[in-house]
């Protein structure tokens, strides 16, 4: 089966340009930027083609979400979400691959458990998938003798969150950083700091009016993060280790990272479409809604957190997509589990910013599909070349879309943006060459 997506507007390396694009089966056949395609190969047969006429829209590679946490361990059936229910809601989203991380029930921290997953969303996924496995006080020998192909990195804790993965010990740290034949994606904030900040607020607040997510930023503040991401980039330095920041939230963090290009990088560095999107200012409205480890801080820092995009200190954007019931959110606030639901607009974020500035639109598409490829050394995606998979989103602009409960396909069925009204749609996305396409496996060259 062959498909011709004709007359649209493509963003690709770099570059925005009028063209048309032939899928033909799972992969990019032919890419054309001429008005006349009588020369295109393969489409003189008309019978096994189907047209699509994308006048006016944006076609885009996939995106790669290299930080998804979809819940789904298969061990116990789990009210925040799984495979099937998130990887939908990616795909609505324009959200081709996924890389799910290791804090779910059982840990991802095995080979055992690893195949487990993959079994899991072999069977329910509808977008493709790769896993990391994380490292503990316990699995470093296990985790360094796997085959570093079989998995997408490995995921290290340095401050406590979901799943109860810290690992703090000075030995095991060197140990892991010396050893790894992988890249090292870190959650960092400095956990004994943290932990000063939590036991304070709590003998001040807990039970009372105080106690509400507008804390959040001062307990998990900017000197846990700072610290942890220091003491994290001296080990790599240390130890030649590659090493890749989750989630960064602050302007003090920037200064340990480098703009060089990201073929040259070592340390590189990840931020979170809602840690550009919220601010401090958003808790008195939405409260735990926008509670997520590390927290969401000043304006200062978001405005920063976007420089740092446009100056190449900040190499990817991964959503961190963690849902949680609604219920255990509407908790008080020290009981309220952290993690916010993200993957069904997290495209339609980055575009609300970039589409009157065609030089944030390319950035957006870099990082967002490229730089995970590349970083993650994932074979075949991330790009609209002929002969790499074809993983595409199709996006209407000019339009408006309102973000309403009953369009949420996450097995939470919140998200802080209800109520929000973006100007692009999703209209169609295809994986591996099909609307309807198969998900496979990320295949992993380093």
């Amino acid at each position: 089966m062959k498909t011709l997506i004709h007359n649209a507007t493509i963003v690709n390396e770099g570059r925005i340009f009028f063209g048309s694009l032939l899928i033909d089966g799972d992969r990019i056949a032919a890419v054309s930027e001429k008005h006349d395609l009588s020369d295109m190969p393969g489409i003189a047969d008309k019978s096994n083609l189907t047209t699509v006429d994308a006048t006016g829209m944006l076609l885009l590679p996939g995106v790669i979400d290299t930080h998804v946490h979809f819940r789904d361990g298969g061990q116990s059936e789990n009210p925040a979400g799984n495979f099937a229910t998130e990887s939908h809601a990616a795909r609505a989203g324009g959200v081709t691959s996924v890389v799910d991380m290791p804090n779910t029930n059982p840990q991802t921290i095995s080979l055992e458990n690893l195949e487990r997953k993959e079994a899991l969303a072999a069977r329910d996924s509808a977008v493709n998938y790769g896993f990391m496995l994380g490292a503990t006080a316990d699995n470093i020998d296990h985790l360094l003798a796997i085959e570093p192909t079989r998995y997408a990195a490995i995921k290290l804790f340095l401050g406590s969150s979901t799943g109860n993965m810290l690992l703090s010990d000075p030995d095991m740290l060197d140990r892991l950083f010396r050893d790894a034949r992988k890249l090292i994606v870190a959650h960092c904030e400095e956990e004994s700091v943290v932990q000063a900040n939590l036991k304070n607020y709590k003998l001040e607040y807990q039970g009372t009016d105080g106690e509400n997510a507008s804390l959040h930023p001062k307990i998990r503040n900017t000197e846990a993060c700072f610290l942890s991401t220091y003491k994290a980039i001296e080990r790599a330095r240390r130890y030649g280790t590659r090493l890749h920041i989750a989630h960064i939230s602050t302007a003090t963090e920037l200064s340990l990272l480098s703009n060089f290009e990201l073929e040259r990088k070592n340390v590189t560095a990840e931020v979170t479409p809602n840690h550009l999107f919220f601010d401090d200012r958003d808790y008195p409205e939405l409260g735990n809604l926008i509670k997520c480890n590390p927290a969401i801080k000043s304006p200062d820092d978001r405005l920063a957190l976007w420089a740092a995009l446009e100056d190449g200190l900040i190499d990817t954007i991964a959503t961190d997509h963690a849902p949680h019931p609604l219920e255990a959110k509407q908790r008080p606030y020290f009981d309220a589990p952290s993690g916010i639901p993200s993957i069904q607009h997290s495209l339609q974020m980055m575009l609300e910013a970039a589409l009157d500035n065609d030089e944030l639109l390319t950035m957006a598409v870099g990082k967002m599909c490229h730089n995970p490829a590349l970083l993650f050394g994932i074979k075949e995606r991330g790009f609209i070349r002929p002969g790499y998979k074809a993983d595409l989103v199709l996006v209407r602009t000019g339009v408006e879309q309102r973000v309403t409960k009953e369009s949420l396909l996450y097995k939470c069925g919140w998200s802080p943006l209800e109520g929000q009204t973006f100007h692009t749609r999703i209209e169609q996305v295809w994986v591996n060459g099909a609307t309807d396409g198969k998900a496979e496996p990320l295949i992993f060259t380093k």
